[in-house]
């Protein structure tokens, strides 16, 4: 058996006991510098939210104010989607017979002498991915706009919007519906 004496006693105990308060302070430490790394985590990812926030937010307020605007004042829709004016696959260059369909539409504009809006819609049919269509339906829409555009109708006064394959008119199971899918529809608001 082990007899210990009581200085033993006391530079066992002062031993752990100093342990322990220097372990106490690692573990302090650790927790302190483990809290201030998810601190910083936390107040990034705040950042991030309240960015999101204030583009959604924004896009919202532009989503409101064309509501706004074109609230009970639709004229009448143009829609550039009849045998002389679809669009080919994948593409979004207009045909003469479809520049020409726009002429005429200017010529209207013009005659009317209104201050009218135009919302200018890209759509295309299902074959693709949606982000695709969704550019391609963009391109569309963004040809007719140039074309108008350089025929005397005010950029200020027309806007684009691809809707990409989600609004079809006709089915897309067969070439025909495909074909009528593929097509920009003009509003004209007052």
């Amino acid at each position: 058996m082990i007899k210990l004496t009581s200085r033993a006693v006391v530079m066992t105990s002062v031993l752990l006991v100093g342990g322990l308060a220097v372990s106490g302070c690692a573990s302090h430490r650790f927790v302190r510098d483990n809290i201030a790394v998810v601190d910083n985590r936390v107040t990034d990812v705040e950042g991030h939210v309240v960015r999101v926030e204030g583009t959604a937010g924004e896009a919202l307020q532009r989503a409101n104010a064309a509501h706004k605007l074109a609230e009970g004042k639709f004229l009448y829709e143009v829609v550039l989607a009849d045998d002389s004016v679809k669009f080919p696959v994948n593409r979004d260059a207009l045909s003469p017979e479809a520049e020409s369909r726009l002429g005429e539409l200017v010529q209207r504009l013009k005659a009317e002498n209104r201050n009218v809006y135009l919302e200018i819609q890209g759509h295309t049919d299902a074959s693709g991915d949606a982000h695709q269509n969704e550019l391609l339906g963009q391109s569309r829409a963004e040809s007719v706009r140039r074309f108008l555009s350089d025929q005397g109708i005010a950029l200020n006064r027309m806007a684009t919007i691809s809707y990409g394959a989600t609004k079809p008119v006709a089915p897309n199971n067969t070439r025909d519906g495909r074909a009528q899918n593929r097509r920009v529809a003009i509003v004209v608001l007052s």
